[in-house]
């Protein structure tokens, strides 16, 4: 259990951010530990073939950045420098960690639960630069092959999505409906914000803010809240995203009924049926298999008839179905 004391100046300070970095590392533990992630196996079975392409070299080292516990070092996971960082300004800050941080942080991942840093990361000690180098690669090439191309923008997607929840979750009911909301093992009491996970011995039970500020940020790989507590940067929250077993419905097409389609054509019914949920324009065209332009054309369509409503969240706009959409497709379910 750990304890986060804030003022009102870190109240007001508190942000969400959403890292790709983060996420590609903690998506390592669907190789490792797929059986608590059970809405992900359709996509990562798909991503199989990508990943076991990769250099050899690369997959030993991504296989053993996960413990058996699955923590993982603290390094891997440098705070998002805004609320949407670029993958490539991540990984430059992850090859440009502090040589000295590494060795501590990878006692305090692996040492608790496995009593020993695993080999290939042991042996990268005697150049912890080269060390760091050779994870930032590894992580860019896995990103590149396997998460990018399709996987990322259905992500997106949710997580975008659950920042948009979270900030009318605050509007409406104040930081206490937003903790709550949030996950159970938050609870949020005069100033203090109580976090029931399992915390590393050497971490301390209360944490004073002291104006540097709280990140919290959604994942698809957490099955409840987890913290990282840095003396010099600002502490770390890391919560279930919000809808995230949406993605194992991802991969089976929309079943369209014959009068929607009929209405709206086959596209926009089939682009009305998976707006359930907010989406983008790339994200609907991966599902669909057409161009984001031609999505777009349907949006528009679909917004100038009032049955979609879009919303933008930093430079992306999210499409979701208004009530006349829904009532529409209520109406022509089987």
């Amino acid at each position: 259990m750990v304890r986060f004391h804030l003022g009102l100046d870190d109240l007001a300070s508190a942000c969400f951010a959403c890292s790709p970095l983060q996420e590609a590392v903690l998506s390592l533990r669907m190789w490792t530990h797929p059986v608590h992630y059970p809405t992900q196996l359709p996509w990562f079975r798909r991503l199989r073939d990508a990943f076991t392409g990769l250099d050899p070299a690369h997959t030993r080292l991504l296989h053993c950045l996960i413990a058996s516990n699955r923590w993982l070092p603290d390094f891997l996971t440098p705070r998002p420098a805004s609320p949407w960082p670029d993958i490539q300004e991540e990984l430059a800050a992850l090859r440009a960690t502090p040589p000295h941080r590494v060795p501590g942080d990878l006692e305090r991942a692996y040492l608790p639960h496995d009593g020993a840093v695993p080999g290939p990361l042991r042996h990268g000690l005697h150049s912890p630069e080269h060390l760091l180098a050779d994870i930032a690669d590894a992580l860019e090439a896995y990103w590149a092959s396997c998460l990018a191309p399709a996987w990322w923008p259905r992500a997106r997607s949710l997580l975008e999505a659950d920042i948009a929840h979270r900030a009318r979750t605050l509007a409406a009911g104040g930081a206490d409906a937003l903790f709550t909301d949030i996950d159970p093992q938050l609870r949020w009491d005069h100033g203090t914000l109580t976090i029931a996970c399992e915390r590393a011995p050497s971490a301390p039970e209360g944490v004073a803010i002291d104006g540097r500020g709280l990140v919290l940020s959604p994942t698809l790989f957490a099955q409840g809240a987890i913290t990282a507590i840095d003396p010099e940067q600002a502490p770390l929250i890391i919560y279930p995203a919000r809808g995230h077993g949406l993605m194992a419905e991802c991969q089976a097409p929309a079943r369209v009924h014959r009068s929607l389609q009929r209405l709206l054509g086959s596209p926009r019914a089939r682009l009305l049926l998976l707006l359930a949920e907010p989406a983008s324009t790339t994200e609907l065209a991966h599902r669909i298999g057409v161009t984001p332009s031609a999505v777009s054309q349907h949006l528009s369509v679909l917004h100038q008839a009032r049955l979609t409503r879009r919303v933008r969240h930093g430079r992306n706009v999210l499409y979701s179905r208004t009530p006349l959409g829904d009532q529409l497709c209520d109406g022509t379910s089987d």
